[in-house]
């Protein structure tokens, strides 16, 4: 891992972008700020591998409106 300031990056970015094709580097804003760089080898497989499918988000709709639909339910009993 290498450590620099972020005015270090500023002046050097591709060499650190290089850098961090191979491994993380660690950018020190300040005294209490600090970022990893690192590079993205296959953004698509990270976005797929966050995807949903149809299914789920129709059984998460599903289970939603089950639940608001019990609610308000309840609600009327206890008013009528």
């Amino acid at each position: 891992m290498v450590v620099i300031s972020s005015a270090e990056l500023r002046g050097n970015m591709k060499k650190y972008l290089d850098i961090a094709k191979k491994e993380q580097v660690l950018i020190q804003r300040g005294k209490n700020e600090t970022f990893v760089l690192t590079a993205q080898q296959n953004p698509i497989e990270y976005d797929l591998a966050r995807a949903v499918t149809v299914d789920e988000v129709i059984a998460k709709v599903r289970e939603g409106l089950t639940e608001m639909f019990e609610r308000k339910e309840t609600e009327n009993v206890k008013v009528g």
